[in-house]
C-alpha cells in the first residue's frame, strides 16, 4: 500500500502547484485589466472657451478665448482712446451721454480761461472764485 499512498501524495502536490500557478496568472491578468481600465478612466481636462475675471475682455480681444461670461465676442469689442478694451455699445453710450453735457463742459473751460483760474476750483462752491466761475459759465452756456 505504500506505493499507492506515494502516488496519491504526488498527485495532490501536483494539483496544488497547478492551482497556485493558475491563481498567480489570474492575479496578473486581473492587474493588467485594472491598469487598462484606469488608463481609460482618466479624462482629458477641457479648457473653457469662456473668459472670466477682470481681464476677460482683453483675453477675448487678444483671441485667447472665444467670449466673455456676459456673451461679448471679439466682434463686439474695441479699444478706447486710452487703450482699454470696452464693448462697442458701452463706447457708443458714453459718446451719446457726453454729447448732452459737452456744451456745459466747453462753457466752463472757456470761463476758466477768461477768469484766469488754474488748478482746482469747485464750480459754484463756497468760495467767491467758484461762484464767479459758475456765473461766467452760465452766461457763456446760454449764448
Amino acid at each position: 500500500m505504500a506505493p499507492k499512498t506515494a502516488k496519491k501524495v504526488a498527485r495532490k502536490t501536483a494539483r496544488k502547484t497547478v492551482k497556485k500557478i493558475a491563481k498567480k496568472t489570474a492575479r496578473k491578468t486581473a492587474r493588467k485589466a485594472k491598469k487598462v481600465t484606469k488608463k481609460k478612466a482618466r479624462k482629458v481636462k477641457r479648457v473653457s472657451k469662456i473668459a472670466k475675471g477682470k481681464r476677460a475682455k482683453s483675453a477675448v480681444f487678444a483671441g485667447r478665448k472665444e467670449k466673455t461670461s456676459g456673451g461679448l465676442t471679439k466682434a463686439t469689442l474695441m479699444k478706447n482712446k486710452s487703450g482699454k478694451v470696452v464693448s462697442k455699445k458701452s463706447h457708443a453710450n458714453g459718446l451719446k451721454a457726453y454729447k448732452k453735457i459737452s456744451g456745459w463742459v466747453k462753457a466752463v473751460a472757456s470761463a476758466r480761461k477768461a477768469l484766469g483760474i488754474k488748478g482746482f476750483c469747485a464750480v459754484n462752491g463756497k468760495k467767491g472764485q467758484g461762484k464767479a466761475l459758475y456765473a461766467k459759465a452760465k452766461s457763456l452756456y446760454k449764448k
